[in-house]
């Protein structure tokens, strides 16, 4: 896709800044959205350029959900998403999203719920406004809170007991929850985010990108292994992979020199 419709993405150097841009609707889950989302994280897989993606929403909200009344029955039939229809065809986009090599940090203010938790959930770094608030809202509207990755993501973030608790009942977890439950790295004024994601971009373009790549790789599986001898298997093919480049052998050198790497990705 050429042209976006209801994201924006700001290449600024090595980094996207994406932004969901439905303000008027609190960013809430439409179909193009979907499609253009879909497109976006897919074609990240082959952006050698782009080595880090911060994701937030326009205005009051990060993303409030599903826009129940624009996604009706009707709509999902025109979707096969892997033969369940509009759900499997928004699933994609969180598996899209653990798939691109690329880190992303999510920056939230305002609401964050159900299908917009799950995109923070699905992110490698979170950052909260004061004013953040989420929650699996799946279960508000007679559905199950397993969905779109919540079951996955946030045991594995918060633990069993908060996840369940969150899950179960639905309710909203303030900023300062969040973070005393290691839900999000760290929580500033709304209006202090962009500024706050800085110094982690700045810190992840200090790294070689071959690197970073596979250390997000790396994460990922080590997170499912089988025990300590399958993740340190990825652990040791990566670092062989990692040793052979160019880049290592300038990050030694920089070492030794005592002055910052000039990487080149090779």
């Amino acid at each position: 896709m050429t042209e976006y419709k209801t994201i924006t993405v700001k290449k600024k150097g090595q980094v996207d800044w994406l932004t969901l841009n439905r303000p008027e609707a609190l960013n809430s889950i439409n179909t193009p959205m979907v499609t253009e989302l879909r497109d976006y994280f897919a074609q990240l897989a082959e952006d050698r350029h782009t080595r880090v993606v911060v994701f937030s929403g326009a205005g009051r909200a990060f993303c409030a959900g599903l826009d129940i009344k624009a996604n009706s029955a009707g709509n999902e039939e025109k979707h096969f998403g892997g033969g369940m229809g509009f759900q499997g065809y928004l699933a994609e986009v969180y598996i899209r999203m653990r798939k691109c090599p690329q880190p992303i940090i999510s920056l939230v203010q305002g609401a964050a719920c159900g299908g917009g938790f799950a995109f923070m959930l699905a992110s490698d770094i979170r950052i909260a406004g004061e004013s953040a608030k989420m929650n699996a809202a799946f279960i508000k509207i007679g559905l199950s809170a397993c969905d779109m990755g919540t079951s996955y993501f946030l045991p594995r973030l918060v633990g069993t007991s908060v996840a369940s608790e969150l899950m179960l009942t639905g309710r909203f977890i303030n900023a300062e929850r969040a973070l005393r439950t290691n839900l999000v790295s760290e929580v500033v004024p709304d209006a202090q985010l962009e500024t706050a994601a800085q110094s982690y971009i700045d810190d992840m373009l200090a790294t070689s990108p071959m690197g970073l790549r596979m250390t997000k790789e790396g994460l990922n599986i080590a997170i499912d292994s089988g025990g300590l001898e399958a993740a340190m298997a990825i652990e040791n093919r990566n670092q062989l992979m990692c040793a052979r480049s160019n880049d290592a052998k300038e990050g030694m050198r920089a070492f030794i020199e005592k002055r910052a790497p000039n990487y080149t990705g090779t």
